[in-house]
C-alpha cells in the first residue's frame, strides 16, 4: 500500500501533537490491556496497518499468539480476564456507535472493573485508536514494523 497523502509531512505540528497525546493516553493504563484495545478496534475498523503494528507490539510485550488470534471472538474465548472483557466490550460499543446497539451492558461491565478515572482513560484510548484507524485507512498509510523498530533503536542510541 502506498500512502495517498503523508499527514506527518503535510501537517507536522498537528501530527506531532496528535502523536504526543496518543502516547500519553496509551501510557495511562496497563500496556497489555491497551494492546488488546488497539488491536480490537483496528479489527472492527479494518485497519490493516494498525492490526499489523499493534499485534507486533503486543508480541514484544509478551502477548500470546492464542490471545491475539482469538481476539475477534473474545466473547467466546476463555483466555481473557473480566477486566479485559469489560474493556473489549466498551471498545466494541464505542467503535460501533453507528450500529445503535444498546451499550448499557458494556457500561455496567466497565463500571464494575474500572475506576471512574480509568473509564475516562480507556474511553480516550478507544477514541485515539479509532482516530488513528481513520488516518491510516483514509490516507493509505503503512508502517513497516521492522523498519520502525530499527529507527526507534537508532534514535535511542
Amino acid at each position: 500500500m502506498t500512502a495517498r497523502l503523508n499527514p506527518f509531512a503535510v501537517a507536522p505540528a498537528l501530527m506531532k501533537s496528535w502523536m504526543d497525546i496518543s502516547i500519553a493516553i496509551a501510557g495511562s493504563l496497563e500496556p497489555r490491556l491497551i494492546d488488546l484495545v488497539k488491536i480490537r478496534a483496528s479489527q472492527i475498523n479494518g485497519c490493516a496497518n494498525c492490526i499489523n503494528m499493534h499485534t507486533a507490539e503486543a508480541r514484544q510485550r509478551g502477548e500470546t499468539e492464542q490471545r491475539i488470534y482469538l481476539l475477534q471472538a473474545w466473547r467466546e474465548a476463555p483466555c481473557y480476564t473480566d477486566r479485559e472483557r469489560a474493556a473489549l466490550a466498551w471498545t466494541d460499543a464505542l467503535t460501533r456507535l453507528s450500529e445503535a446497539h444498546p451499550h448499557e451492558a458494556a457500561r455496567e461491565a466497565l463500571r464494575a472493573r474500572f475506576t471512574e478515572e480509568e473509564q475516562v482513560k480507556l474511553t480516550l484510548m478507544i477514541n485515539v485508536i479509532n482516530g488513528w484507524n481513520r488516518i491510516a485507512v483514509g490516507f493509505g498509510l503503512w508502517v513497516d514494523t521492522a523498519a520502525a523498530q530499527a529507527a526507534i533503536k537508532a534514535a535511542a542510541a
